[in-house]
């Protein structure tokens, strides 16, 4: 872990996390009203809960045990938003590049929180 982290929102994943999941609030903003209960509440539920996982998991990591069920919490959340991402697409709400982009994304921010939880002890005190 750098040293001038000092905070969650210096993580480079929770800026990518919380970057995507105000991209999926705007996108979503135009889909159908029928959708507003169910899939747009799911996809931003999802995406938000990513950013606030690991906002948690740093505030936790005086204990590794639970930094990195957090960190595991923050890729859950990650791979929901991209299965709503794929309904979302299939349903005809997002297109194709929107929808490889943020899928591409998604898949980069699991990578880097897999990479958090494998290297707790870089970031736990």
């Amino acid at each position: 872990m750098k040293k001038d982290i000092k905070h969650f929102r210096d993580l480079v994943v929770y800026k990518r996390a919380f970057d995507a999941a105000m991209r999926i609030f705007q996108i979503t903003k135009g889909f159908p009203p029928e959708e507003r209960y169910s899939l747009v509440d799911q996809i931003r539920r999802a995406s938000r809960s990513s950013c606030s996982c690991l906002a948690e998991a740093w505030r936790k990591r005086r204990y590794m045990a639970v930094f990195r069920n957090k960190v595991t919490d923050a890729m859950q959340e990650a791979s929901e938003t991209q299965c709503w991402l794929q309904f979302s697409f299939a349903c005809g709400y997002i297109g194709e590049r929107d929808f490889h982009e943020l899928d591409k994304e998604y898949e980069e921010i699991i990578a880097m929180l897999n990479s958090m939880e494998l290297n707790a002890d870089k970031f736990c005190f």
